[in-house]
């Protein structure tokens, strides 16, 4: 444990500061850490829901294009003429200084991009489900990515907290603790010096009386 070398009231000070900050850092990375905790425990119950919804979509949606494709055969020509959704923006929001994603994907009504002759209800079914599973995929994607995110921050945040609590606050307490003991010790040479002066004075007073 490094201490310092030199006990000065100057450096008592200055480290009884360092102590302070020391302790005002890691209460702040504290509470950050809890806030985090907290989002993340939010977003995971989101999360949980959301792959839910999305399974049950998917699966009424797969069950509607298997339908499909028994009644009419491979559907393959119809899926090549649904469009390439490019609708999908990524905005930042921060949540104690971690950018967290915010995902939206463009409002717009279901086109229908193949011949009615040419299809059925079933086809109807899938595309509109497979629809509700993007539009929910979206927003799985910006909760997921956001638990990632905040999960790397409390790491982080718990390394420097314990790295505050259990290595640099106990060192700046040493510390404190040794140029405090060496000034009193200081002290206590100083007076016994001054006392033994005085008393070598006052017999040296006495003999010349």
């Amino acid at each position: 444990m490094a201490l310092p070398v030199i006990a000065t009231k100057g450096n008592l000070i200055q480290t009884k500061k360092s102590l302070e900050l020391a302790k005002l850092g890691y209460d702040l990375l504290d509470r950050k850490r809890n806030i985090l905790i907290r989002e993340v425990m939010t977003l995971i119950d989101t999360a949980k829901e959301l792959r839910g919804s999305i399974a049950d979509t998917y699966s009424e949606a797969f069950l509607a294009l298997q339908r499909a494709n028994i009644t009419m055969g491979v559907c393959e020509s119809i899926a090549k003429g649904v469009p390439i959704e490019h609708g999908v923006h990524v905005s930042y929001r921060s949540v104690m200084g971690v950018e967290i994603p915010h995902v939206t994907l463009d409002p717009r009504p279901p086109e229908i991009s193949y011949g009615l002759i040419n299809s059925n209800s079933q086809i109807d079914r899938a595309y509109i489900q497979f629809g509700r599973a993007k539009q929910l995929t979206v927003v799985l994607a910006e909760v997921e990515n956001s638990v990632y995110r905040l999960a790397n921050a409390i790491k982080k945040t718990q390394r420097r907290a314990n790295a505050l609590q259990n290595i640099i606050i106990p060192q700046q307490e040493a510390a404190v603790k040794y140029i405090t003991e060496a000034l009193e010790e200081k002290e206590r040479e100083e007076f016994s010096r001054l006392k033994v002066i005085k008393q070598t004075k006052a017999a040296k007073k006495t003999q010349e009386i």
